[in-house]
């Protein structure tokens, strides 16, 4: 892979699985250093040691993406090993329920909310003091088509996703004069051990295959080069944008 990315710095929340990890992987292989971040220290130190065994410049900082004091040492334990942040992924999520909205609980809907959409602005926040005094970054932030259009049984995460949506809109239009570039990448379905609750459901991946043209899921390699893109100076003039990687996902 061509490294785009030659040493820039970027944080990935919640990259010790699935799209997270093939965003950390991607980034590390077009020549980013790689902050790898996760909430249990063994799937990060598990994940560093893979990632240099491939030769990818990588550090690991467990931090809970809902607690403010761990984005906060995340941020600073990064300057202190790297001195610079150039890139920041927002990927870290949560979905705990499925099932009508009436039957959410105030629980169930602050741990999704806290999560999803707190954590994303919070963590954007932090970093983006950082980006300010360089006079450059960027952010991409990980949301879904639900947040676009909702799905049954997934109303919470639906909304915590729109949110995320529109923070990325809020922030690209207060920090483009920083040269901060925000952008969003939406995923379909995915085939992840996140989502095999729904894909593993033949009723639920029947209907998805069916409003999706290309006819599949899509694959976690598939996101993450879209992220790459956005991350790289090859979308040095988009900012504000969210791209839906869904296969023509008609929603």
């Amino acid at each position: 892979m061509e490294r785009i990315l030659e040493d820039r710095v970027a944080i990935i929340t919640g990259s010790t699985h699935g799209i997270g990890k093939a965003i950390a992987k991607t980034l590390g292989q077009a020549g980013a250093k790689v902050v790898v971040s996760s909430r249990k220290l063994e799937g990060v130190e598990a994940t560093v040691q893979e990632f240099k065994s491939e030769g990818i410049e990588c550090a690991g900082i467990p931090a809970h993406i809902g607690k403010k004091d761990d984005l906060q040492a995340l941020t600073t334990k990064t300057l202190e090993h790297y001195g610079t942040i150039d890139i920041l992924v927002n990927n870290a999520a949560t979905n705990p329920i499925f099932g009508s909205i009436i039957d959410v609980d105030e629980a169930a809907w602050d741990k999704i909310i806290d999560t999803n959409m707190k954590g994303c602005l919070l963590m954007s926040q932090l970093v983006g003091r950082v980006m300010m005094k360089q006079k450059r970054g960027v952010i991409v932030n990980v949301a879904s088509t639900a947040g676009l259009s909702p799905m049954w049984g997934l109303g919470v995460y639906s909304i915590s996703k729109a949110g995320v949506i529109m923070i990325t809109k809020v922030l690209a239009q207060e920090w483009a004069s920083y040269n901060i570039r925000v952008n969003c990448v939406a995923p379909g379905l995915v085939r992840t051990r996140f989502s095999e609750a729904l894909w593993k459901n033949d009723e639920i991946l029947k209907v998805v295959l069916s409003r999706t043209p290309m006819g599949r899921l899509a694959e976690t390699d598939e996101v993450a080069r879209t992220v790459l893109f956005l991350a790289s100076d090859a979308a040095s003039f988009i900012t504000g944008h969210t791209i839906p990687v869904d296969g023509g996902e008609i929603i």
